[in-house]
Order: C-alpha cells, then sequence, then structure tokens
C-alpha cells in the first residue's frame, strides 16, 4: 500500500464490492454535480446523509502531519478537492479529502486499489494523473495527485464553447485515447470519461497536454457486475443505461464517451442533451437509425 502518511489502510481485495453497497448513491462521480464553495470555508453539512460527518475545512487548515490548505478545487458528495501546500518541502499539490461515512470510505478504497494498479504506468507517456498515496485525517481518506491547471471542460469554455480548432482538437484526442489504450493494456475500466474528468496539465503550453482523472468509478474489466449504473448522464453507454446483462461491460464504455467527448470537443456543446437517462435515450432514438442491428430484446420491447 503506498500510504505517505505509514497508515495501515486496508483495502478490499474485491474490486467491485462497493458498488453492492450503495451503488445508487455513487452512481455519478462528483464532477457531474460539483458546487464551488465560498472562498475560505467549506461545509458539507448541508447534505443530509453526511449529518454525521460534517466535514468543515478553512484555508490554514493542517491534513494529515503537514499538508496545509490554501483553497478549494472542487466539492461533492464524497467530501471535497483541495490544493494544499506539503509544509515540509513546499510542494503544491492536490488533495482530495473523503468522507468518513462508510459507503464513501468503501469508495475512496476502491479508487486506491485502482490507484495501486496504475503506478505500473508512467503517468506522462500514458496521460493519465500522477498519485502520490494516501494518508489519513482523522478517519477520513486523503488522496494526494499531482495538481493540475484546469478541466478540458472549463477549457471548452475559454474557447466560448464554440468547439477548438482541429490543430487543438487532434493532439487532445489522441492523448485521451492514449489514456484508455494504456488502461485497457492493465485491464481497468474508466467508466466515467467526460470533459470533466480530463485536465490539462498547463492551458498556456503549446500543444495541449491532458491526463485523466478520477477513477472513482473505475473497476477492473474482470470484476465489473453487469447492469450496475455508472457514469455521468449524457455520458453513458445505451448498455449502461438500459442496465441489461446480456453482455459484460469493457472497455466499449469508454469508447462511446471518447465520441461524446470527440464531438464536444468540435462542437462546444455536448452531443445529448437531457437531464437523465430517459430524456438522453429519447434524444437518440429520434435522431438515429432504429433499424440498425441490436440483440433481440435489447431495447425492451418488440418494435426493436
Amino acid at each position: 500500500m503506498n500510504s505517505t502518511g505509514g497508515e495501515n489502510l486496508v483495502v478490499s481485495q474485491q474490486p467491485s464490492s462497493w458498488k453492492s453497497q450503495g451503488s445508487q448513491k455513487f452512481n455519478c462521480s462528483f464532477q457531474n454535480s460539483v458546487e464551488y464553495p465560498q472562498k475560505g470555508h467549506v461545509n458539507t453539512s448541508a447534505n443530509p446523509s453526511s449529518s454525521e460527518d460534517d466535514l468543515e475545512i478553512s484555508e490554514g487548515t493542517i491534513l494529515g502531519d503537514h499538508h496545509m490548505v490554501e483553497s478549494f478545487l472542487g466539492e461533492g458528495g464524497f467530501g471535497v478537492v483541495t490544493r494544499c501546500r506539503n509544509t515540509k518541502n513546499n510542494q503544491i499539490v492536490a488533495i482530495k479529502v473523503n468522507k468518513s461515512d462508510p459507503e464513501i470510505l468503501q469508495q475512496a478504497k476502491q479508487e486506491i486499489f485502482i490507484l495501486e494498479q496504475l503506478q505500473r504506468l508512467d503517468p506522462d507517456r500514458c496521460n493519465i494523473v500522477e498519485w502520490n498515496g494516501y494518508f489519513l485525517d482523522g478517519e477520513r481518506i486523503c488522496l494526494n495527485f499531482e495538481l493540475l491547471d484546469q478541466s478540458l471542460w472549463d477549457y471548452i469554455g475559454g474557447w466560448n464553447n464554440q468547439g477548438l480548432p482541429i490543430r487543438e482538437l487532434r493532439p487532445i484526442l489522441h492523448q485521451i485515447a492514449n489514456a484508455l489504450f494504456h488502461l485497457g493494456s492493465v485491464g481497468i475500466v474508466h467508466a466515467d470519461l467526460k470533459p470533466a474528468n480530463i485536465m490539462v496539465v498547463n492551458r498556456h503550453e503549446s500543444p495541449i497536454k491532458v491526463k485523466l482523472i478520477d477513477f472513482g468509478l473505475a473497476c477492473n474489466t474482470s470484476a465489473v457486475i453487469t447492469g450496475d449504473r455508472v457514469g455521468t448522464v449524457g455520458y453513458c453507454a445505451p448498455e449502461v443505461m438500459l442496465g441489461y446483462a446480456w453482455h459484460p461491460y469493457d472497455e466499449a464504455i469508454d469508447m462511446w464517451a471518447l465520441g461524446l467527448v470527440a464531438v464536444e470537443l468540435a462542437t462546444g456543446v455536448p452531443l445529448y442533451p437531457g437531464e437523465d437517462d430517459y430524456d438522453v435515450l429519447k434524444f437518440i432514438i429520434e435522431t438515429q437509425d432504429r433499424k440498425c442491428s441490436v440483440p433481440p430484446g435489447f431495447c425492451g420491447n418488440s418494435a426493436c
């Protein structure tokens, strides 16, 4: 176990076991419902499910032994992501602070399980965020990552949501595909690919370099529970939205999402609008050829 603080954390060797322990709660990653906190203070107690785990962190808070919070990068149901300074060596990092809720702790352990497998890959060559290990802050698990510039979603917004020129788009897609290739080489499905989970390393460098982040829903292909609802509305493959068990999930669900990311990069807007899976499926049926070949019963009725 790669711990930066010497703690002994037992990680389940059943990679997908957390999915059967509240998968409805974790069917989307935090990026889809992220709320940016007011400067200087975060209180997630507004979430009723966290009433016994009020996560209050302010600028200047010391996490673990030597990580001082300088600012907040994001907030969600899992907890918060903070920009921290290591008081021992002045290194600036991003710390994902998970609440001590049992289900969230289980998801954090699952993410560590995946991140440990990814350590055999070169993060720069494979376009994957560099993980520096974990430490404990009380009963909370804190994940230590390299600090990156901004999400691809924000980067697209910087182009006024008009889409990127081909000279920008092509190398970005190549790097995302490279990251997915290397995930596949170690048997891992990301399961939540979208612009918010792809980070620009430095927006001022050219060509733009990106890295894949957020492995909270990732799992080994050999351990995927078919029929589980994972991912984010608008980026999920049809078999995930429908929840049919006719075929186990594999890298194909990431490739579906990659195609949607490609369209969004080119146009500046998501391809599939809608607030839920029903809206997205309705849009797909109305706009795409319904005569394509699909397994019998896949659509749940004889008209398919």
